[in-house]
């Protein structure tokens, strides 16, 4: 069994993971310095404590940790009786699908957007006009607007939301 978490050097997580890759440790006990970047065929079981303190992003990487081999993975979430309304959607958000894009726009429903120009990362925004989620459509109908008549569009008139933001964040050139 070998352990992995933050505070070791990268000397030792090297090492760990290393003993882990070349089958030398089966068990690896490990915090969420695993989330991102690990891949390792032979894991094919993570079970993960507290489940209901994670953000469906978080649990979506973890759970992509395992089952990257032939052997089909495995997610066990553990968590206390108890859970928060918010917190039951989540699991079963990840329960009933694997899809990223899926599990990413449903968190955005369920915790808000924040601010889109500051540091509150959830909550609800109250648009003027239109949300982004619930009217996706008109959205999508303006960017492609946007894209066929970038040209045409007076940008001067709108250099003020241009200086808020990159305009290649805004509009991705090489689309149009």
């Amino acid at each position: 069994m070998g352990i992995i978490h933050g505070a070791l050097d990268k000397i030792e997580k090297d090492e760990v993971l290393k003993n882990f890759l070349d089958k030398n440790i089966s068990i690896l006990v490990s915090t969420t310095v695993i989330e991102v970047g690990i891949d390792f065929p032979n894991a094919n079981l993570i079970i993960i404590e507290n489940a209901n303190k994670f953000g469906l992003a978080q649990l979506h990487q973890l759970r992509g940790r395992v089952g990257r081999g032939e052997k089909q993975g495995t997610c066990i979430l553990l968590f206390k009786d108890g859970l928060s309304k918010n917190a039951i959607k989540r699991i079963k958000i990840l329960k009933e699908s694997d899809d990223g894009f899926f599990i990413a726009e449903e968190d955005l429903k369920l915790r808000g957007y924040g601010d889109l120009i500051g540091y509150q990362q959830s909550g609800a925004k109250n648009f003027r006009f239109a949300d982004p989620v619930i009217h996706k459509d008109i959205f999508q109908m303006a960017e492609k607007f946007v894209k066929k008549n970038y040209e045409n569009i007076n940008q001067k008139k709108y250099s003020f939301l241009l200086k808020l933001f990159d305009k290649a964040e805004i509009i991705n050139i090489k689309d149009i």
